[in-house]
């Protein structure tokens, strides 16, 4: 029995991590931590478990961290729990820059905790068959990827965080295309990227020499545009990758499940560990710096 502290009191936090820790067989959750001290306490009682105030309490008193907080708290929590040798559970994307993402995968080298980041495409059983299905299959030109979701609308639970005002659909949809698009077409070489209506952004990938993917995302698209198609085109045809097929707490579930093995085998998968994450958070940087710059930007091999 895996014991968890977790950190975050918002809506992914309460109806997601909470639900998906407390459910989970191999798992107790021992205690929460938040920014807000009443919806921490709030979060606490529903699940009967200790409210902290104390972040580094929290840690010290569990053997892993399930992280729902914005990605630049997430990152400088994770250091601090895996310096401590607590093993990660965090959200995508790992950061909101290449150097907080370094010193997170530093920190997990160094102790050699097990980790997890949950980008939830992955740990959908449908999706998860077809990538690993389409990655055996090869022959692949490239890929082609729509995400335009609208989260400023009226009541919807994700519109007032600050954090995706900011930094945008490229940082919160855009990990959820590099989930599907990377581990078939392999690591980004070079990316291109201009700015759309409403804030869209779009993206042109190079794998390598062997394939292109072409990326566009949204948050704030009109109600009635709002689509999530993905399709990869090769030597034998166009591949489609299917629906989400539970729900995000089943999801999160097999992540700790995932989690939990590793931990209890000692092995350490890289396909959705924070060197993946890392990986991600590159090609968003550069993206970030091609939109910026109008030029295409070559990221190290």
């Amino acid at each position: 029995m895996l014991t968890f502290g977790l950190f975050g009191t918002g809506v992914w936090a309460t109806e997601v991590h909470a639900a998906a820790l407390a459910g989970h067989p191999r798992t107790r959750l021992a205690g929460v931590w938040g920014r807000d001290p009443a919806k921490t306490a709030a979060l606490a009682e529903r699940y009967g478990v200790p409210a902290y105030s104390d972040a580094d309490a929290l840690i010290e008193d569990v053997q892993a961290v399930s992280v729902a907080l914005p990605p630049d708290v997430q990152a400088d929590l994770a250091v601090r729990a895996a310096t401590a040798g607590r093993h990660l559970l965090l959200d995508k994307p790992l950061a909101l820059s290449l150097p907080d993402a370094d010193r997170v995968v530093s920190a997990a080298a160094q102790s050699g905790i097990a980790s997890v980041v949950f980008f939830t495409n992955r740990f959908h059983p449908a999706i998860a068959t077809f990538l690993a299905s389409a990655a055996v299959t090869g022959g692949w030109h490239g890929a082609r990827g729509v995400h335009y979701a609208s989260i400023f609308q009226p009541g919807n639970p994700y519109g007032g965080s600050a954090w995706r005002r900011e930094h945008g659909a490229l940082w919160d949809v855009g990990p959820h295309a590099l989930s599907l698009v990377l581990p078939v077409l392999g690591p980004v070489t070079q990316v291109a990227a201009m700015a759309g209506p409403r804030n869209s952004v779009h993206l042109t990938l190079a794998h390598g020499e062997a394939a292109t993917s072409t990326l566009s995302l949204a948050l704030d698209a009109p109600p009635a545009s709002t689509a999530v198609e993905y399709a990869f085109h090769g030597e034998d045809g166009i591949g489609v990758v299917p629906d989400r097929d539970v729900t995000p707490v089943d999801a999160l579930r097999l992540a700790i499940e995932q989690l939990c093995t590793e931990v209890d085998s000692g092995t350490r998968d890289q396909q959705c560990d924070v060197r993946f994450g890392r990986q991600v958070v590159a090609v968003l940087a550069a993206a970030e710096t091609a939109r910026g710059q109008g030029r295409t930007v070559t990221l190290p091999s």
